[in-house]
């Protein structure tokens, strides 16, 4: 028999590696090639149409990453997936629009002494909309500050305690900014280390924390400097924006794209829940 003529079969070529599928899970212990960032699967959600996975290292920081290929799990290449289908009972139960399991015919907790404080009406009224079942569940209100400029005498007025505890999510929190001079003075306030926790953003304004998808844009118009930033943004979109009126207009077109997590970016999505986390954790009233 003529093994090299048509049709025969090359037994030295290499076969191809098909990486083993591994439905992305809670306590998973996952390491990005990429970046070298190892760490546990603390959550993960659908967020644009892409399965994001947040990953938490031993010093508690977390990084976000779409599932798919590029990961190592105890040294060995494999491929995330979505997460295992629920069993058959579960897949028909209701989600809000956090993602979270929709409490049917729920009375509202009364309201905990801990506050989520947020810079603005804008912030208060978008975490409303995402989150507010899960808050009357726990019994958290959303109080907005009108700007952070004395944080540290919010605080001491609040008076935080184990019983009372703040979760304050901070616009534009990043590294040399005045924001961050802010937090670390509030943070020194007495009662303050433990019982409140600041968090934030990357983007000037939580309007660029809704995914431009959700606007059906390719991004968020670049602002000139000294050009108010709302202003810019509605100019940029081509709406109205001369007067207030256009403003409050604009943000109530924008804040109607907004239908769930899904419309939201990671980086503001992880802030809110590690917030909720830190305002239930134990039982307090």
């Amino acid at each position: 028999m003529n093994l090299h003529g048509w049709g025969a079969q090359d037994i030295s070529a290499p076969k191809k590696r098909v990486l083993r599928k591994v439905p992305v899970a809670l306590g998973l212990l996952v390491e990005d090639v990429d970046s070298g960032w190892v760490g546990e699967v603390v959550r993960t959600e659908k967020s644009g149409g892409m399965q994001v996975l947040v990953l938490e290292d031993r010093h508690g920081r977390t990084k976000s990453f779409r599932a798919g290929f590029g990961f190592l799990i105890e040294g060995e290449p494999v491929e995330i997936t979505e997460p295992a289908p629920a069993p058959a009972a579960a897949r028909g139960t209701a989600r809000s629009a956090s993602g979270s399991r929709l409490v049917a015919d729920m009375k509202a907790r009364t309201a905990r002494a801990s506050r989520i404080w947020v810079e603005g009406k804008h912030d208060a009224q978008l975490v409303e909309k995402v989150w507010g079942h899960d808050l009357r569940v726990e019994g958290i209100v959303v109080e907005p500050l009108h700007g952070v400029d004395d944080l540290a005498g919010a605080i001491k007025a609040f008076a935080p305690s184990p019983q009372r505890k703040l979760g304050i999510l901070v616009d534009h929190l990043v590294s040399g900014t005045k924001e961050a001079r802010i937090a670390a003075e509030a943070m020194r306030v007495p009662g303050a280390a433990g019982n409140v926790l600041i968090v934030g953003h990357p983007y000037v304004d939580v309007w660029q924390a809704i995914r431009p998808s959700a606007l059906k844009i390719k991004a968020w118009p670049v602002v000139p400097r000294g050009t108010d930033w709302k202003t810019g943004i509605l100019k940029g979109l081509g709406w109205p924006h001369q007067e207030q009126v256009d403003i409050a207009q604009g943000w109530e077109r924008i804040l109607g794209q907004v239908h769930s997590y899904a419309d939201l970016e990671p980086s503001l999505l992880g802030r809110i829940e590690e917030v909720i986390d830190f305002l239930t954790a134990g039982e307090y009233t």
